[in-house]
């Protein structure tokens, strides 16, 4: 592995992208410290010292946490209280992370300690790093944050793995202890000294972690939507008109743009679409004819969160924050979520409106087209019901999206008795994202076979000669997915039960394996 390209993230280095994140997160790229950042941390080691000896009242050095700042903490108690502040607040609950969520937390750890802001030794950046290296999944609740004053209960499971307690995952996600785990290694439990333990648990790592992961899978989806909506405007025999280049340019907003673009790619060379060309039909339904606009504001907001949260992950997230070089010590509010909780909460949305166009134009597709389709795309509508409940299930699922839709980020519930008087609700926000990204993944996949069935009477001679139709061949780009679905799946009319086409098609989906002539169409939505 470490003699191909693009293997290894020098931190203090090497630039950050989604891509670069992703390719961490599944293993594929390993992570070192950087000789400059390294000096970096130690320079502020030195200044966290010589703090800890101090006088002066420094919170999270020499005093409680929270409401309990007013505590004085002498110094042979001060790594008693960094443990104690690890185990006290290690509070998770739920459904634990993945372990590519996890990993994305333990590098996006590694990498805000990695400025020399937070008064961390390298041991501990380094502790980070050798779980990412062993590839171990610490044991992460995914429930117990609010936002703000860090991640803490989660960022604190993930500490104890680094001090020889709490637990990991194998990998049918059953729990065993840390510590034997880090002897067999000959990995020594870490000990940490006064401000690590609030260095370690003070941030963002678990909004941020699943954000950019869920990014990158809504901009997979926004890429499936849009060949899900080019194979039933092929369907539905509607105008390419209104994806035009000319058209879209007195419009200029990029995404939307960028998605008609594509649009262009994928029907170019349709028979479908130029066979209708002088059709009487003066205009398409909106889902049809609008989809550049509503997936292309979908794709805007993903670029958007992408590039905060890239962002974020460039940066001290910390409380509080040592600037060695002033000497000086601001305790201050880098930890607050809301910069994130906003994004979040606008993912969650522009994600869910994939699947409510989706479910419209299957819904188009069920309807017969005006006599050009058979309802319900039924080989005998009446004896047979076709894909009459394939919508039932697209419409629970749009309605489940929007019902859990309400933005966590307006919300807030004070805590610490008052002291965070204000918290951004982000990682609920964060957590929701899962939800919506397999409803609209699953609603996407019933578009795709609907209509993938619905063409079927369009371009295959038998079905096409039964309707008094004649014959006519898709775009090459968009044949070329429909063998690949066939391949997969049973796209003939009979009626059978559809739960496992689905899951064959959800999870090649997931798999991104889109046929190569048909991927280079979408170039403009990278």
């Amino acid at each position: 592995m470490k003699s191909a390209q693009k293997d290894l993230f020098v931190i203090g280095e090497s630039p950050l992208d989604l891509e670069v994140f992703e390719n961490i997160c599944h293993g594929q790229i390993s992570v070192i410290l950087s000789e400059s950042s390294r000096q970096k941390v130690e320079r502020c080691d030195q200044f966290r010292q010589s703090l800890a000896s101090s006088s002066k009242r420094i919170y999270g050095v020499n005093t409680g946490f929270g409401r309990l700042a007013d505590t004085v903490i002498p110094l042979e108690q001060q790594t008693a209280l960094q443990r104690n502040l690890i185990r006290s607040h290690a509070v998770g609950w739920g459904e634990p992370l993945s372990l590519s969520q996890a990993r994305g937390m333990i590098f996006l750890r590694a990498m805000s300690l990695s400025h020399g802001f937070s008064g961390a030794r390298v041991e501990v950046i380094e502790q980070l790093l050798w779980l990412l290296e062993e590839n171990l999944h610490p044991f992460i609740p995914s429930r117990g944050s609010v936002g703000a004053s860090g991640d803490l209960a989660p960022l604190s499971h993930l500490a104890l793995v680094l001090m020889g307690e709490g637990h990991l995952l194998d990998n049918q996600g059953r729990r065993r202890p840390a510590g034997p785990d880090l002897e067999s290694r000959g990995r020594q439990p870490l000990v940490l000294e006064a401000k690590e333990g609030l260095a370690l648990i003070n941030g963002t790592q678990l909004m941020n972690s699943l954000g950019l992961l869920a990014a990158g899978q809504s901009k997979q989806l926004v890429r499936w939507a849009t060949l899900a909506a080019a194979l039933s405007l092929e369907a539905l025999e509607g105008s390419a008109l209104p994806f035009g280049e000319k058209y879209h340019s007195v419009r200029p907003h990029k995404e939307i743009g960028d998605i008609a673009h594509s649009f262009r790619n994928l029907l170019q060379g349709s028979q479908v679409l130029a066979g209708h060309y002088d059709c009487p039909r003066v205009q398409d339904p909106y889902s049809v004819r609008c989809s550049p606009q509503v997936l292309g504001s979908t794709l805007g907001v993903v670029r958007q969160v992408t590039e905060v949260f890239v962002r974020e992950a460039g940066s001290v997230t910390d409380n509080p924050v040592l600037l060695p070089e002033e000497k000086e010590v601001v305790t201050g509010g880098h930890f607050h979520g809301q910069p994130l909780a906003f994004q979040l909460d606008f993912l969650y949305q522009a994600t869910s409106e994939l699947a409510n166009i989706s479910d419209r134009r299957v819904n188009l597709l069920l309807g017969g087209n005006g006599g050009r389709l058979p309802r319900f795309l039924a080989g005998q509508p009446g004896l047979e019901s076709g894909l009459m409940i394939a919508q039932y299930l697209t419409a629970a699922l749009v309605t489940e999206n929007k019902s859990k839709a309400f933005p966590a980020a307006v919300d807030s519930v004070p805590t610490s008795d008052g002291q965070e008087d204000h918290v951004s609700m982000g990682s609920v926000s964060a957590v929701k994202l899962a939800g919506v990204l397999a409803r609209t993944r699953t609603v996407i996949a019933v578009e795709l076979i609907t209509a993938a069935r619905a063409l079927q009477f369009i371009t295959r001679q038998d079905l096409a000669d039964s309707g008094n139709r004649s014959q006519l061949q898709l775009s090459t780009p968009l044949n070329d997915l429909i063998k690949a679905m066939d391949k997969r799946i049973d796209l003939g009319p009979a009626d059978r039960p559809l739960t496992e086409d689905l899951e064959i098609i959800t999870a090649w989906m997931r798999q991104g394996e889109i046929p190569a002539a048909t991927l280079k169409c979408l170039d403009p939505i990278a």
